[in-house]
């Protein structure tokens, strides 16, 4: 409860006039009543529903985390809030491009042989069909500024480029080289620096296979899991720039990986260096795709000075979770979320409600945003700033609470 209260304290702090925050800035009487409106019994109320299993762990998308934002929207709607989201509603819309891969018509065999998805491979992104030789692609990445290129000296065109990174995840399937930082990732993607798969489809591959490291091996069922269930992201938020088009990516397990490799003389999967292989691939990659939906929750709280309330503070927490996990230990497969970020989440709704009842408004206009998707890649947070739904040059200070949960026990680090 003191965290929050001091969460809220800074909050207030914040709607004073800009020119007071290089100085000590006092809690009024009235602040401090207002921030001592938020109690520990509403937060543990509040918690207690958006983390219950009922919410079912509020993935992105999900009926948990419609049922959150709606019980959002009837609190803010309750305490007089002004809906500040789409078409005068509580909520931005986000259309998720739903893609789902067709089992029946998905395939790869590699000189030869013929793997099964699932059990061998999985689709990552992309579809379409391929039929060409492999060509190893050492590092892969374009970054302009390191007058780095992975893939030059070959030609990749109409050939199958496989990778073998040291790690994997499905944000970044191959890491960045050594001697470069996400910081020099600069300019447009495709043009100034282009990661391993954008730089393949831009010289004309017709596919990517990525080598399973041995810590995603160890975890393939997991894998296998994510791969069936295909994949899903914002439609707005898909990159436009010259990346190349849409070509299919397979992660493939270490066993296929090993085959992949046999009897290859040009080079191996440690090296950086690119080097045509004597295989042949084929691949199908068959998807079938609809249109669901999420949203942020958004909302003002207008200031009560004439001048001051035409600029908003924002505060902001993502109310979203990673939803359940069937490969979990024992027969609770739900991750509830109650400290990530359930406690942001209600902090930022009990904030909203002290504001409510506060005997006045602050000078400026306070704006809360509660994103979506935050565990899939910072989605509401990023669509929200792409396409905002007030004019975001008004917003002079942006308070994000996330993970307050829990306190530090005494003598910790």
């Amino acid at each position: 409860m003191r965290k929050t209260l001091l969460v809220l304290s800074l909050a207030i702090s914040l709607l004073a006039p800009i020119g007071l925050l290089a100085q000590t800035v006092k809690i009024t009487a009235a602040e401090r009543k207002a921030a001592e409106g938020v109690t520990a019994e509403q937060l543990s109320n509040y918690l207690y529903f958006v983390a219950s299993d009922a919410m079912g762990g509020r993935d992105t998308p999900s009926q948990g985390l419609d049922v959150t934002a709606e019980f959002i929207r009837m609190n803010l709607q309750k305490w007089g809030f002004k809906p500040a989201g789409d078409e005068g509603t509580f909520f931005q819309r986000i259309a998720l491009g739903s893609e789902t891969v067709d089992t029946a018509k998905t395939n790869l065999s590699v000189g030869g042989t013929a793997y099964k998805l699932g059990d061998d491979f999985v689709r990552i992104t992309g579809s379409g069909s391929a039929d060409g030789k492999l060509v190893f692609g050492g590092s892969g990445w374009m970054v302009k500024a390191k007058n780095l290129d992975g893939l030059s000296g070959i030609d990749v065109g109409g050939k199958i480029v496989v990778f073998a990174p040291t790690s994997f995840s499905p944000r970044s399937p191959v890491p960045l080289p050594s001697g470069v930082t996400q910081e020099e990732l600069k300019g447009t993607r495709g043009l100034d620096w282009a990661d391993p798969i954008a730089n393949a489809a831009a010289k004309g591959a017709k596919a990517v296979i990525i080598i399973a490291p041995p810590a995603t091996q160890s975890n393939w069922g997991r894998i296998r899991g994510l791969g069936g269930r295909g994949n899903l992201y914002p439609e707005k938020l898909r990159p436009t720039t010259a990346a190349g088009p849409s070509i299919p990516v397979l992660l493939v397990s270490q066993p296929v990986g090993d085959a992949i490799f046999a009897s290859e003389s040009g080079g191996d999967r440690a090296s950086s260096t690119v080097f045509s292989m004597t295989k042949n691939a084929t691949t199908n990659v068959a998807v079938n795709k609809d249109t669901v939906w999420t949203q942020n929750v958004v909302a003002v709280w207008e200031g009560s000075d004439p001048i001051l309330k035409n600029e908003m503070v924002a505060i902001g927490a993502h109310y979203d979770h990673v939803g359940t996990n069937p490969s979990a230990p024992g027969s609770d497969k739900i991750w509830n979320g109650a400290d990530d970020d359930g406690s942001g989440t209600v902090a930022v709704l009990s904030i909203a409600e002290a504001l409510s009842k506060a005997q006045s408004r602050p000078k400026r206009s306070v704006l809360f945003v509660w994103h979506c998707g935050e565990e899939k890649g910072l989605w509401g947070s990023d669509y929200f700033n792409r396409f905002p739904t007030v004019d975001i040059k008004n917003v002079i200070a942006q308070l994000n609470i996330d993970m307050i949960g829990r306190s530090r026990k005494e003598g910790d680090a």
